[in-house]
């Protein structure tokens, strides 16, 4: 227990202002979500199914860049700082190439949004949102993959005042475009799908001007960017992106299934589950946010050869975890209705909302088991099996459960998210399981 104890302690300082950042990449969203909803319920409807299948693309390319993180703690820790920069490099090729090739497959998917069966009135209007929003990923991969570098180097606040910042002007932006303050139109939907554009944008190259310029990171930064990329150290970081980007696809892919679903049962209930979704993925940042540091002090330790601080690591992470479900899980058991109120005015929707923010309390503690396993079992390269757990997790519990007790069965809305909880929950305890038998054996 003391050595669980010994290692909170730099855990969270180094989760907190990564949590900063990445609550604040989710509150870009939410800002959306609330100022959208004040234009009426078809608009919120539409950006929630947008949203949502986009957030596919953008989790395939969280994966991706995954390694950067993983691969630089690993060399930090072995003191070989040459090859924490060719780590950095052959992360901005990956999310160069996937970024374009992700691009392109939503120009292509934009085309196709009637197969999903939306609502009309929602179809009508989602197409330019949803193209904007695409065309921002590969300025998101190439952000995911300077911020991983900076904070697998511990210097994680820089990154987090630039998403503080990019919040901040995506707020504004909001409100000119949305709005058509200051001269300008009232483009609503499409005005919110324009300022994450530029937000997005503006933050990538915020970031690789700072760290160009960081005289700290002098030593750690790619001396030959035009240098032939070395297709083993690629392969190497793609054999652990892909099986994460696998795990993340499985558990979006779940949350975007149902949100289809949703659109199936009507515009109210898709209405109600942006924003449930909204509140659970802002509160699910904090998770995920100490689930980067635990990955980053795991991999740093191992690669140090310091096994035996591989459990109270991940112990000690899986603890301040829970500590975060607890507080969430009774905000929204106490103050659900209050903050569905806050993004539409519609009762009906506020109503139902509410009640999908119940059941985003009771899955608090899985969400937060099942990222902070996952990423602990990442810092020891182990994914595969993994990545087999989510998989079973989401696509074999989740969705079928969904859509038996949601859309075929009686219970509507909330069935489809009891689903998603018992989903979670799988995963959590299977996640968590392998951990300590992993590090019990070494």
């Amino acid at each position: 227990m003391q050595s669980i104890l010994r290692e909170i302690r730099p855990t969270l300082a180094l989760a907190v202002p990564i949590i900063v950042g990445q609550v604040s990449q989710m509150l870009m969203g939410i800002t959306d979500s609330v100022m959208i909803g004040h234009t009426g319920t078809v608009p919120l409807a539409a950006s929630s199914f947008g949203g949502n299948v986009f957030s596919v693309f953008y989790v395939v390319g969280i994966g991706l860049m995954i390694p950067v993180a993983v691969f630089v703690a690993r060399a930090r820790g072995a003191g070989r700082a040459v090859e924490c920069g060719e780590y950095l490099r052959h992360g901005l090729a990956l999310a160069l190439g996937f970024g374009l090739l992700e691009t392109l497959m939503i120009a292509l998917l934009g085309t196709q949004l009637p197969w999903f069966r939306q609502p009309p009135e929602v179809q009508a209007i989602v197409n330019p949102f949803f193209i904007l929003i695409g065309a921002s990923i590969t300025s998101v991969l190439v952000y995911l993959a300077l911020r991983q570098f900076a904070e697998a180097m511990g210097r994680p606040w820089v990154p987090m005042f630039i998403m503080l910042g990019g919040v901040g002007l995506n707020a504004f932006l909001n409100w000119v475009l949305i709005y058509g303050h200051l001269g300008a139109p009232a483009l609503g939907l499409t005005g919110a799908g324009i300022s994450t554009l530029i937000s997005r944008t503006l933050g990538a190259l915020v970031i690789f001007l700072w760290l160009r310029l960081d005289s700290n990171l002098r030593t750690a930064w790619p001396q030959r960017w035009w240098a032939p990329l070395s297709r083993e150290r690629l392969r190497e970081m793609l054999k652990i992106g892909m099986p994460v980007s696998g795990m993340l696809l499985f558990e979006s892919g779940a949350f975007a299934a149902s949100a289809i679903m949703m659109g199936w049962l009507g515009t109210v209930p898709l209405a109600a589950h942006q924003i449930a979704i909204s509140c659970a993925a802002t509160t699910f940042m904090f998770s995920l946010g100490l689930s980067i540091a635990t990955a980053m002090r795991v991999g740093t330790a191992a690669g140090a050869g310091e096994t035996a601080r591989l459990r109270p690591i991940g112990f000690g992470a899986l603890g301040l975890g829970g500590v975060l479900a607890a507080v969430f899980m009774t905000i929204y058991l106490v103050a659900g209705r209050t903050v569905a109120g806050w993004f539409v005015d519609d009762a009906a929707v506020v109503t139902l909302a509410a009640q999908l923010l119940v059941v985003t309390a009771l899955f608090q503690f899985f969400d937060s088991g099942q990222v902070v396993g996952s990423a602990a079992l990442r810092g020891l390269h182990d994914v595969k099996l993994p990545a087999a757990i989510t998989f079973v997790a989401y696509w074999m519990v989740a969705i079928p459960g969904g859509y038996l007790l949601g859309v075929r069965g009686p219970f509507g809305a909330v069935g489809i998210w009891v689903a998603l909880a018992a989903g979670l929950a799988c995963a959590a305890v299977f996640l968590t399981w392998r951990f300590a038998r992993l590090t019990r054996a070494r």
